[in-house]
Parts: C-alpha cells; sequence; structure tokens
C-alpha cells in the first residue's frame, strides 16, 4: 500500500511539473510578439532592423562591420557606374579630360563578392575625380530618369576612405548600405518586458510569396515607404513608379484577410531626401491632383492621405515619418512600437 502511494505521488509530481512546464511555456509565448517588416524595394525597412540592432542589441561587432564591407564597396561602384551610363543616355561628356578614360576604367571595374576584397585606391581616386566633375550637377538634375541609390551621394563623397586599403565600415555606413532583401531574416530582441520576434522579407515582388508563411499570429506590421521614391522606378521593373508600387503594396496589405486584427505602423520614411528633392522635383509632375506646391509639410499630408485612402478594412495605422538612418529618429519610433504593441494586447485581453 505504501509502495502503491508513494509511486501515486511520484506520478502526480511529475505531472505537475508537466503542467508547471507547460504554464511557463505558454506565459512566455504570450510574452512573444511577431512584428513584420515589409515595404518595397529601397523603402528603407532593413536599415530600421539594422537600427533595432543598434538599439536592443549593442550594436555591430568589428566582424559585423567587415562583413558589410564588400556591399558597400558594390554600392559605391554600382552608383558610379550608373552615373557613366546615365551620362552616355543623356549624351553627355565629362568636362575634365581625364575623366573620360576614369569612366571607362569605372565600368571596366568587378568588386569581388569576398569578406577579403580590398578596393583599389586607384579606382577609389578615379570615381573621386568623376564625382567632382563640372558636368555631374546637370547629370544629377535628370536623376528620376535613371535608376541611383538613395545613398549614391553619400557613398560617392566617402570614397577615399572607403577605398583607403585598412577600410573598416562605420555604422553610419552601414546603416546606408543597400543589399536586397531575400528570403526572410529573423531577428530577436527585448523591449523592455516584450520579446520581439521581428521578420524582415524579400522586398522584390518575386519575394513576396514567401510572406505566406509568416502571417500567423503577426502581432504588428511596420510598413515602410520611401517619401522620396515619388519619382523614381523600380530597379526590377523600369516602367513602374516606386511611390504607385508603395501604394498598391500598402493596399493589399492594409486590406488582406490575414491581418484583421493586426495593427500596422506606417513609416514613411527619407524625410530628409524629401525635404531636398521636391524644390527641385515637383510633386504635382507625378501626382497631378496634388496642388500644395514645395510645402514639405503638405507634400508629406497628401503622400499619407494617399496611404491612408486604401485604408479600406478600417484597420488600426499609425503614422510615423522618419529618416530610418538617424538613431535617435529610431528610439522614439521604437518607443511608439513598444506602446502601440501594448496597447493592442490589452484590447485583445479586453481590458481596453
Amino acid at each position: 500500500m505504501g509502495n502503491c502511494t508513494s509511486e501515486e505521488r511520484a506520478k502526480r509530481a511529475r505531472s505537475d511539473a508537466i503542467d508547471k512546464q507547460i504554464q511557463e511555456d505558454s506565459e512566455e509565448f504570450k510574452k512573444q510578439y511577431k512584428v513584420l517588416v515589409l515595404g518595397s524595394e529601397e523603402s528603407g525597412k532593413s536599415t530600421i532592423v539594422k537600427q533595432m540592432k543598434i538599439i536592443h542589441q549593442n550594436g555591430f561587432t568589428q566582424d559585423d562591420l567587415m562583413a558589410f564591407r564588400s556591399t558597400i564597396y558594390r554600392n559605391m561602384l554600382d552608383s558610379a557606374q550608373a552615373i557613366v551610363f546615365a551620362m552616355r543616355k543623356l549624351g553627355v561628356e565629362c568636362v575634365d579630360p581625364i575623366n573620360r578614360v576614369n569612366a571607362n576604367r569605372i565600368l571596366d571595374y568587378r568588386v569581388e563578392a569576398i569578406p577579403s576584397c580590398v578596393f583599389s585606391a586607384e579606382l577609389a581616386m578615379a570615381v573621386h575625380q568623376l564625382w567632382q566633375d563640372p558636368i555631374i550637377p546637370q547629370v544629377m538634375d535628370h536623376s528620376s530618369e535613371f535608376y541611383l541609390m538613395d545613398n549614391a551621394s553619400y557613398f560617392l563623397t566617402e570614397v577615399l576612405r572607403i577605398g583607403s586599403p585598412n577600410y573598416l565600415p562605420t555604422e553610419n555606413d552601414v546603416l546606408r548600405a543597400r543589399t536586397k532583401t531575400t528570403g526572410i531574416t529573423e531577428t530577436r530582441f527585448t523591449m523592455g518586458q516584450l520579446q520581439i520576434h521581428m521578420l524582415d522579407v524579400g522586398d522584390q515582388r518575386s519575394e513576396r510569396k514567401k510572406w505566406m508563411h509568416c502571417l500567423e499570429n503577426v502581432t504588428s506590421i511596420i510598413f515602410c515607404a520611401a517619401l522620396s521614391e515619388y519619382d523614381q522606378v523600380l530597379l526590377e521593373e523600369t516602367d513602374q513608379n516606386r511611390m504607385q508600387e508603395s501604394l498598391t503594396l500598402f493596399e493589399s496589405v492594409v486590406n488582406s484577410r490575414w491581418f484583421l486584427r493586426t495593427s500596422i505602423i506606417l513609416f514613411l520614411n527619407k524625410m530628409d531626401v524629401f525635404r531636398s528633392k521636391l524644390p527641385k522635383v515637383p510633386l504635382e509632375k507625378y501626382f497631378p491632383d496634388y496642388t500644395g506646391g514645395a510645402d514639405v509639410d503638405k507634400a508629406a499630408k497628401y503622400i499619407l492621405w494617399r496611404f491612408m485612402h486604401v485604408n479600406r478594412a478600417r484597420l488600426s495605422v499609425y503614422p510615423h515619418v522618419m529618416q530610418a538612418i538617424d538613431t535617435t529618429s529610431i528610439q522614439l519610433v521604437s518607443a511608439a512600437v513598444k506602446e502601440t504593441i501594448i496597447q493592442n494586447d490589452l484590447k485583445a485581453r479586453e481590458i481596453l
């Protein structure tokens, strides 16, 4: 009898331990929040993920920074080559004869996609000289007519530093580095008491079918759109306006049956580029119903209205105008994201 009681106590103890573990796992799962980061190409969504690493994961190690070096080399070279191709398309030549030679050297150069690759110091000087040529401002006035990454001016201005033999990327370089997001990149971090599971998915059209298996149990969506893209075209489809593409993508997300209980945080990014571009490139040229002229606030509000107008499902959308490369700006937005998640969690529990 005593043995039977002892066995029963042991079974009960094991059962209680299993129940306790299940309860703890359930509570831990409840603390985890899945955040999906969406947006079209070069909207800045991957920059936001990098910023979260800086803010919530103690930033980048030296090895992390070095891993971006070949990407930055390619960004810099691609930008220089894009300008040379644009000059030929526009039918203009460099003013300085030496830069006509430099242009050919730039087109012939290739960056190896290996971490040990070192950019040629001679070619860095050639890019620097080309960037200083008097014809460049005229070419840049036509930048909406050809594909050029937003951070081209930054990398071309910094070319001699980046082209030095012992170059180590800075956090600012990494934040501005552009690489195609393919597949799904996962980042996990804590935000106060919240366990955040952030998923950055591929931004090309061909990648969007991969979103589907990420849709379950999504707490919030961060949707990124670049204010400055209103005059630009897609890299993968050069007759498609980037802003129109972002609007179409946002419309499909905000009205999707998958997200009926999901809050959406809309980031209108690249305000700095937008502010400098608007006086030179009229918004009404691409959106004829806009009537606010070169007033930056009116233009930003108009673009926000265009996004909010497609929200037929009347989802909760929390808009923020920002610059993803500015860590201080992202810290404020990070706090807003945390507050949004908490508020939605309280609503789900019927506390609010």
